[in-house]
């Protein structure tokens, strides 16, 4: 297959400069790696010096009439590939030797038409587990092995912690102090966050008997497993020939970490599958922990805590993108509401010089 030798030496300095010099993360880099192979196999591996408006045009209408295993790719996937093209060519545009052959005006082009983009950046309504589902899963798990006990501490700490799947999985025990609740989500130790950020956060204390769970399961790795500081706090599972020789089973932990979140993902279909429960995702525990304790802040101060302890930024991205209701929620308010009160000093109201604060820190990070 023909290989275009400049194009493939101009990839892997704008990878090696993403990577490097910006920082991004492997799984962007395979995104912008399969972006860019898209490219070159509709020109035909042609040089990148030839790109235009047309062929930034027939790029993505061609995108947009793929296929996978006999069914249209969807809108997302088409919008990534166009976003990551798009800044390549942005990047191209500036080096020496492109600034007169490419266009940042046929780079535009390179983009969904605005109603698609708008459907997709729609907040949606997720579904997620309620606290009493959790409470009935983790209940539901009789403790007869170190699975057991593990796989009932980690059920908890997905919704106590409202920490994303990988950096859960790459948690070492040093990080997590159940005593006080602290968190320390650091890339340093191995904690792999989301762009690397280096967090501490605290467990939102939801249900005593989940945070008994968590604590309970420290206990254990750290004296009677002996576990170091270092190793993982949820650790892979120990398959062993079981006593006969008969099979093999796991019953034991040992101090491994996952190599995937895979195995946090068969663990709650596993567990909920025994409770005759329904199946939720591992991120949806976290999309439940901001119902639980959005839903519990008074203030603009508490709602910036809660938002900030989930290791965002902006207030803004914990109510557009955690934020959307669930409509059987929004009926329940709605209907609840009163408007009786005209003093506005009922308890529990923010006050109105606060909800104004709010409302134009919010108006201002939108």
């Amino acid at each position: 297959m023909f290989v275009n030798d400049e194009n493939e030496r101009i990839k892997r300095r704008y990878i090696t400069w993403m990577r490097k010099a910006q920082g991004f993360a492997e799984s962007t880099i395979n995104g912008i790696e399969k972006a860019l192979w898209l490219y070159d196999d509709f020109t035909g591996h042609q040089s990148y010096r030839e790109f235009c408006q047309r062929t930034a045009v027939r790029f993505k209408e061609w995108l947009e009439r793929r296929t996978h295993r006999g069914k249209p790719v969807s809108d997302s996937t088409t919008y990534h590939h166009l976003k990551h093209a798009k800044a390549f060519f942005t990047w191209l545009a500036g080096q020496p030797g492109f600034k007169s052959k490419i266009s940042l005006d046929a780079v535009s082009y390179l983009c969904l038409d605005k109603k698609k983009v708008k459907a997709l950046s729609a907040p949606r309504l997720v579904e997620y587990p309620s606290l009493e589902y959790v409470k009935s899963l983790t209940d539901s798990i009789v403790i007869k092995t170190e699975i057991d006990r593990r796989d009932r501490a980690l059920i908890a700490f997905l919704l106590l912690s409202a920490m994303r799947d990988r950096a859960v999985a790459t948690l070492p025990i040093g990080c997590c102090d159940p005593e006080c609740g602290r968190i320390t989500q650091d890339p340093k130790v191995g904690v792999e966050t989301k762009f690397g950020k280096v967090m501490q956060t605290y467990m939102f204390r939801f249900d005593d008997a989940l945070l008994g769970y968590v604590a309970e399961w420290h206990d254990f790795l750290t004296r009677e497993k002996l576990f170091g500081l270092h190793d993982p706090f949820f650790p892979k599972s120990k398959t062993e020939l079981e006593d006969g020789g008969g099979c093999f089973v796991s019953k034991r932990v040992e101090p491994v970490f996952w190599k995937t979140t895979g195995s946090i993902r068969d663990i709650l279909k596993n567990r909920a599958g025994k409770a005759g429960l329904k199946y939720y995702h591992p991120h949806s525990f976290r999309h439940a922990a901001v119902a639980l304790s959005t839903r519990a802040a008074r203030t603009p101060e508490e709602m910036k805590a809660v938002s900030q302890n989930l290791g965002h930024e902006n207030v803004a991205t914990t109510l557009t993108t955690y934020g959307t209701l669930e409509i059987p929620r929004v009926e329940a308010i709605v209907r609840g509401l009163d408007y009786s009160d005209k003093s506005g000093q009922k308890k529990g109201m923010i006050p109105q010089a606060d909800l104004d604060r709010f409302l134009r820190q919010y108006r201002e990070n939108t």
